[in-house]
């Protein structure tokens, strides 16, 4: 059992007999100042959220009694933030005196002569932040040392990680690499070209190889970690954001535990909608999504339904648009098959029903081309429409 109360005073924990103990909080992907223009009237309310998730990490590294945060790069999301923006989150820092950050530059805001990261370094930045600007080992607690490869352009051709192997540290000491790109021999969802080898512990000593890129939690193996993004920005990541709280004893493995930190949860959701009934079950799934006014949605959508049911859907979509904190749909894969009802809603006898008899073979017309039966169905859904709500042009 690890020991806590040597944390404040050394940077790790100590535990009588049982050694050498350390844990810390690794995070990565802030990408502060991000813009979110799809959202429309509620970017702000997601901008907001990138900033609030510092407060949780610090919260965090207070509950588990980690006094070192290490974040694994693109700390903003571009090179050139407003000034505000740029200080926003070393203010959020600041409101946590007992825990140090330990800022890497990434691909989005590498570290550029008069750039970004010496602004920063200019501006009094809290005394709690420390800026790993150059590889050089640093001394972050009593017997550890962090080894940082920070990125000087958005791509690098050599693994910025190959100095660690050769990095001067006293005998006995600690190392843990600190980087940002993608794995080498790994399908990369990441955007960062720079690879990084994954046996870079192995031929460094490294206790622990934090990395950022990967908008995703992910083990590659137990020394080699991606944090993901403590904020998720985008769909087919990671549901939730999420930091990991790293333990390290002796010379055993990392404890590593992931732990939430963010506030919306990203949701890509598909259905398949070849009955009426199925309109009302998916319903009834959407809306029993946990914490449903912090999700973002992606639905998409195929199957054939009648005009009343795919105005239902509609119906169905607007009110859950308005229940959760987003949501975008795709109908391109869905298809009608107007009914006998539907028909005589618009017109039980007269020159409507001509019209939308007409448009209805379209739509069942297999032979036909496709775009041309996507405009009938789109016409039969605006004259159902305008016929059963009552709405004009």
């Amino acid at each position: 059992m690890l020991c806590l109360d040597s944390v404040a005073r050394t940077g790790h924990l100590r535990c009588g007999s049982n050694g050498f103990g350390m844990r810390f909080i690794h995070t990565a992907d802030w990408q502060i100042g991000k813009v979110f223009r799809r959202f429309g009237e509620r970017e702000a309310l997601f901008r907001q959220a990138r900033l609030d998730a510092i407060d949780a990490l610090g919260a965090l590294a207070m509950r588990e009694g980690a006094a070192h945060v290490l974040v694994a790069g693109d700390v903003y999301d571009m090179e050139t933030p407003l000034p505000a923006t740029r200080r926003a989150p070393l203010e959020r820092m600041r409101r946590f005196p007992h825990v140090t950050w330990h800022l890497l530059p990434g691909n989005h805001d590498p570290h550029r002569p008069n750039g970004l990261w010496d602004q920063i370094a200019a501006d009094d930045p809290p005394v709690n932040i420390r800026l790993h600007l150059s590889p050089e080992p640093t001394a972050i607690a009593d017997g550890v040392w962090l080894l940082p490869a920070p990125l000087t352009r958005k791509s690098a051709v050599d693994d910025l990680t190959t100095w660690m192997d050769r990095a001067p540290t006293p005998p006995g000491a600690v190392r843990i690499g600190l980087a940002h790109g993608s794995v080498q021999g790994f399908d990369s969802a990441g955007e960062a070209a720079n690879l990084i080898d994954p046996q870079r512990p192995e031929r460094a000593g490294l206790a622990y190889l934090a990395l950022g890129d990967w908008h995703r939690t992910l083990k590659i193996t137990p020394r080699v970690h991606y944090a993901g993004t403590p904020e998720p920005d985008r769909f087919d990541s990671q549901i939730a954001g999420k930091a990991l709280v790293v333990t390290l004893r002796g010379g055993a493995e990392p404890e590593v535990r992931e732990e939430i930190t963010g506030r919306y949860c990203w949701q890509r959701l598909r259905a398949d909608l070849q009955a009426d009934e199925a309109v009302a079950d998916e319903a009834a799934r959407w809306r029993a999504i946990e914490a449903l006014p912090q999700a973002v949605l992606r639905l998409d959508l195929t199957g054939t339904l009648s005009l009343a049911t795919r105005q239902e859907l509609e119906t169905t979509l607007e009110r859950l648009e308005a229940a959760c904190a987003h949501l975008e749909y795709d109908l391109a894969g869905l298809h009608l098959r107007p009914s006998r009802a539907d028909i005589e809603a618009i017109d039980f006898d007269g020159a409507l029903r001509q019209v939308a008899e007409e448009l209805g073979r379209r739509i069942d017309d297999a032979s036909a081309d496709p775009q041309a039966r996507a405009v009938a169905e789109a016409a039969l859904t605006r004259l159902y429409t305008l016929v059963t709500t009552g709405e004009r042009a």
